[in-house]
């Protein structure tokens, strides 16, 4: 007769976390009927094999091993969104200060937070299109593709107006600010393809959600259309964030709720 053990537990509550945390990423995504689907194909399955239907579960066997091959490939981006996320410095990072093994390093140099809030204001007011990632701990720069042209210079509200400047030839695409420094312009995100995004947010917006999915950057928006300043981290945008909560957010680099 079967046991039920602390292994089962740990088994079951492991099923179940981790059709919550796909439940959660369809729903986000727009799949949520696809996610469905695939429910009802596993538990038909289970079901076949808990009362050995032999043959029905061998071609349901057969389904499911060519389903997954299908779903591989129509979701690879999103599988390789997750495994990027899953392998970044950030999720090593922090399971290190769990075990406490690693310390946050503290850059004290704060005047290029204090650059961006000015020039996204001096932006906002001409409704200029703005467009900037600031890199925490996951390495920006290879998913940014192609790359933007390189600079290494120092932040300063004047550069950053000038780089985002309608006739500028580096006006159109992603600022990337690592360090405090401005490391790279006019690089080419990979733009959001969740369903949920409102439609009147453009390019910008879907690209700085985009990035946002996949690393820990913060990233800056300025409305060419309303001037209004956004944030996105974590997949998530603030609309219409005011100056002293961007820099809050800047300065502390956690997210803020969004309204």
């Amino acid at each position: 007769m079967w046991e039920f053990g602390i292994k089962d537990l740990i088994d079951i509550l492991g099923v179940a976390a981790l059709m919550f945390y796909l439940y959660r990423w369809s729903k986000g995504n727009g799949t949520i009927v696809i996610f469905k689907g695939l429910i009802a194909i596993i538990v038909l399955w289970v079901g076949l094999r808990f009362f050995e239907f032999r043959l029905l579960g061998g071609i349901l066997d057969l389904v499911v091993s060519v389903s997954m091959v299908i779903l591989v490939i129509l979701f690879q981006n999103e599988i390789r969104q997750a495994l990027i996320r899953l392998g970044s410095r950030h999720q090593w990072s922090s399971m290190l200060r769990f075990f406490g093994k690693e310390e946050l390093a503290k850059n004290d140099d704060t005047k290029w937070v204090d650059a961006v809030i000015l020039a996204c204001q001096h932006m906002s007011e001409h409704k200029v299109g703005a467009l900037i990632v600031v890199q925490r701990y996951d390495d920006v720069e290879p998913l940014i593709s192609p790359p933007g042209c390189e600079m290494d210079a120092i932040v300063s509200a004047r550069l950053i107006e000038q780089v985002f400047f309608k006739n500028s030839p580096l006006h159109d695409g992603a600022m990337l600010i690592r360090n405090g420094r401005i490391a790279q312009a006019a690089g080419v995100l990979p733009t959001s393809r969740n369903r949920r995004i409102p439609a009147e947010l453009g390019l910008r917006h879907r690209s700085a959600l985009g990035i946002s999915e996949i690393c820990d950057a913060q990233v800056v928006v300025v409305s060419e259309e309303t001037g209004d300043i956004s944030l996105c981290y974590r997949g998530r945008i603030t609309r219409g964030i005011s100056q002293a909560k961007l820099q809050k957010q800047l300065l502390d680099g956690k997210p803020h709720k969004n309204n």
